[in-house]
């Protein structure tokens, strides 16, 4: 696993053997068991989370129903609203699979910065490739029909639709369990 972080961070900066070794004596490796509820709404958090293995998700519960709105897969990273605003959280994260996570607070965040100012330099392209992406993410979301919406999955995420369960997906996509039955029927019928 510390080979995978230690790739992935490679791809924005240079680290040499002091930095990995003073980011493997964090002890941020931590290895979760599927469905657990790694933050519930209302409660305070200072936890940032980056996937090596596995997939976590976000959900609100509206109304008795889950609702929800991102899964985070290998190499993905989530820093919860809460974090930052320093609020109670609006909504859940949990493991949709086993995963390995690492899971680093602020205070280490910013003890990793500051030692290693480049780590800082990381953070911040990390952050504004995801806000990127999430308006992207967004835009296509608010402009598609709940069938090219499966369809982007499909196309963009392909493995999600074997890794998480179909409610799951369905509410992902903003649709009902059997709405999204009946557009992989339509979608099947189209192919053959």
């Amino acid at each position: 696993m510390e080979e995978i972080l230690f790739n992935f961070i490679s791809k924005y900066i240079s680290i040499n053997e002091d930095e990995k070794n003073a980011i493997l004596s964090l002890n941020l490796f931590h290895s979760v068991k599927k469905g657990t509820i790694l933050l519930k709404e209302g409660q305070k958090s200072r936890d940032s989370y980056f996937v090596l293995k596995g997939c976590i998700r976000t959900y609100y519960i509206i109304d008795g129903e889950e609702k929800t709105t991102a899964f985070y897969t290998e190499l993905d990273a989530l820093t919860p609203h809460c974090v930052t605003n320093h609020t109670p959280s609006d909504y859940f994260i949990s493991c949709v699979e086993d995963s390995i996570i690492l899971i680093s607070d602020a205070d280490v965040g910013m003890e990793i910065n500051s030692k290693f100012p480049k780590f800082d330099t990381m953070c911040r392209i990390l952050s504004e490739e995801l806000l990127a992406k999430e308006r992207v993410d967004f835009d296509e979301f608010k402009t598609s029909s709940p069938e090219q919406r499966y369809l982007n999955l499909i196309k963009n995420r392909p493995d999600l639709i074997q890794r998480v369960p179909q409610h799951q997906l369905a509410s992902y996509l903003g649709i009902k369990p059997q709405s999204l039955s009946r557009i992989r029927a339509r979608i099947f019928e189209k192919k053959n």
